[in-house]
């Protein structure tokens, strides 16, 4: 087999209840050759990252994961090959930040009115003291570690997921917003997890053309949550729109229900062809 890549891993400094360390001691474990650290709003990661795969072989792709709205529609986008250093990008991304926070006391506050006693310096212990970007993953873990729900999906499904009690929309970002903000730092957009997406009110093929014309350059063909029927079709659809495709695990560290790291390789050859379509030169 070829050199592969992972092009979908978050870290504690989001989500994930994997620190850059433990991330990089698995990826050489499930003998990747390179990773793209993708974490929520945040690139303070990368850094880390880097120095701590200088010795191994596993190559550090600078990456992030920026949540957009269209049509009501949570759209997420993955930025590559991003220069994660610019300074006007940097602090975007803390305002991102700061509005995350804003929105899990909102989250905690609408929870609360239920009948739970949920504190957010408890939340941000939970989390860990390196977390630069709070989530929803991060309260259901809360919550279930507080016992008032059975499992992290009862959480999302029960409270705060989309249209859930206790759900509260992010900041709005148009999708072109984000595309624009990943090419602005000489990135690469592509559309995370096409699964996800709601074809309640039109086709994925519709949305996908959509946001082709609003700037997304890729879309995320492999992902743990695809099966092999949704892969082709969302293959078909990179194919017709002249798409980039990536794939890769969304590990979370023990935040879902496996170690996802290394669930989806795939070919080294898109990570060049990604590193061709972006300006920077790595």
């Amino acid at each position: 087999m070829g050199k592969v890549a992972d092009l979908h891993v978050h870290t504690n400094i989001s989500d994930s209840t994997f620190s850059p360390e433990k991330v990089i001691e698995l990826a050489k474990l499930k003998d990747l050759d390179a990773i793209a650290i993708t974490d929520h709003d945040t690139c303070a990661a990368i850094a880390p990252a880097i120095r701590l795969a200088k010795h191994t072989g596993v190559e550090i792709i600078p990456g992030v994961e920026l949540t957009a709205e269209f049509d009501d529609d949570e759209i997420h986008m993955l930025g590559y090959f991003i220069d994660w250093q610019n300074e006007a990008f940097i602090k975007k991304l803390k305002e991102l930040c700061r509005v995350r926070e804003e929105r899990a006391k909102e989250i905690l506050r609408r929870l609360n009115e239920q009948g739970m006693d949920l504190q957010y310096d408890e939340l941000m212990q939970i989390a860990g003291p390196g977390t630069g970007s709070i989530g929803r993953l991060h309260i259901a873990n809360f919550l279930y570690r507080k016992g008032k729900v059975a499992s992290i999906r009862e959480a999302f499904t029960k409270y705060i997921g989309n249209d859930s009690s206790a759900y509260v929309k992010k900041f709005k970002l148009s999708p072109k917003e984000a595309s624009d903000m990943i090419k602005a730092v000489g990135g690469v957009s592509v559309l995370a997890h096409p699964k996800t997406i709601s074809t309640e009110t039109r086709p994925l093929e519709d949305t996908v053309k959509m946001l082709v014309d609003e700037g997304v350059q890729g879309i995320e063909v492999y992902h743990s949550d695809h099966n092999k029927s949704e892969s082709s079709e969302f293959k078909e659809l990179a194919n017709e729109y002249d798409l980039l495709i990536t794939g890769g695990s969304d590990c979370h560290g023990l935040g879902k229900k496996e170690v996802l790291l290394g669930k989806v390789k795939v070919p080294y050859e898109l990570v060049e062809k990604l590193r061709q379509a972006s300006r920077l030169t790595i």
